[in-house]
């Protein structure tokens, strides 16, 4: 039985048109005419048995198996991306590429990056954003930054410090009517949780509990689904949020942060390099772990 396969190229253009939802501007995107784009997608709707977009006036829209079918249809370009510029630059010495978690790359890892950059300028950076609860690829990093309890199968890992949770909050709330001067304060308060259907709990209640206040109820809550908006909303005064002593230094030093209390516990996680044990042997993951180990 015959396979039916499109080409990248119908793929690349049926992406950036339903991206843009126009013809001309996915043109303009990829540098092809306007025929072209719409030649492309004619051979894929031809292969398909079926159209993937719909014109209503000067308007165009995806039809039910267009919006089914862009999905499958980004993943395949963004693998074939990734692969073909991991083969490319494959055992290349200058190219060093990072992968981080989000909330450890915009507030540990980016603002020290600078004095590697001084330290070692032949060395090319490629910072990959990891994507919540995704199993990256071995080949896609030469060391990766991981919020774990140090098991990944086939990886190296080296915990990076040992890590405390606590409670933050903007300056502002401690010169609200109620202030924060104890942790029973906390009822007159807003609590921000970081929650998802992959973390059905956070550090929250550890902590509660630890400071013997487990029964205490917020005066109101605010779930976000990532670390990132956790922090941001407390830095804006949105309430009190949990803390990680390894991302929060840096806003507590500048003083965008407080710890209302003095009552830390030690996470059951942390943070860790990760990378396969063959990458650790690179002369361009070694300088980066003798710079991140030298950094205060």
């Amino acid at each position: 039985m015959g396979r039916n396969l499109p080409s990248l190229k119908s793929l690349v253009a049926f992406e950036a048109t339903a991206r843009n939802l126009s013809f001309s501007r996915a043109a303009v995107e990829l540098n092809l005419t306007q025929t072209a784009i719409s030649h492309q997608i004619k051979k894929l709707e031809d292969m398909l048995g079926a159209k993937l977009f719909v014109r209503e006036g000067n308007v165009i829209g995806l039809t039910d198996l267009g919006r089914e079918y862009l999905g499958p249809a980004r993943a395949a370009i963004t693998e074939v991306f990734t692969a073909t510029d991991r083969a490319v630059n494959r055992g290349r010495g200058d190219i060093l590429t990072i992968a981080s978690p989000g909330t450890y790359l915009t507030k540990c890892l980016l603002p020290r990056l600078p004095d590697f950059r001084k330290r070692h300028p032949k060395i090319m950076l490629r910072i990959r954003t990891i994507v919540p609860f995704e199993i990256p690829l071995l080949q896609d990093f030469d060391v990766s930054i991981q919020y774990g309890v140090g098991d990944w199968p086939g990886m190296e890992a080296v915990k990076i410090a040992n890590e405390e949770v606590f409670p933050i909050c903007s300056p502002r709330l401690l010169k609200t009517k109620h202030g924060l001067k104890r942790p029973a304060d906390l009822r007159y308060h807003t609590m921000i949780q970081t929650r998802s259907p992959f973390i059905p709990r956070d550090d929250w209640p550890f902590w509660l509990e630890s400071a013997g206040i487990s029964d205490i109820r917020f005066a109101d809550e605010i779930l976000c689904d990532l670390l990132y908006p956790s922090f941001q909303a407390a830095i804006e005064g949105l309430g009190v949020a949990m803390g990680r002593s390894g991302v929060v230094e840096r806003d507590i030093a500048a003083g965008r942060l407080v710890e209302p209390f003095s009552i830390r516990i030690p996470s059951t996680s942390g943070y860790y390099l990760v990378a396969p044990p063959k990458r650790f042997e690179l002369e361009k993951v070694r300088q980066f772990l003798d710079w991140f180990y030298d950094q205060p």
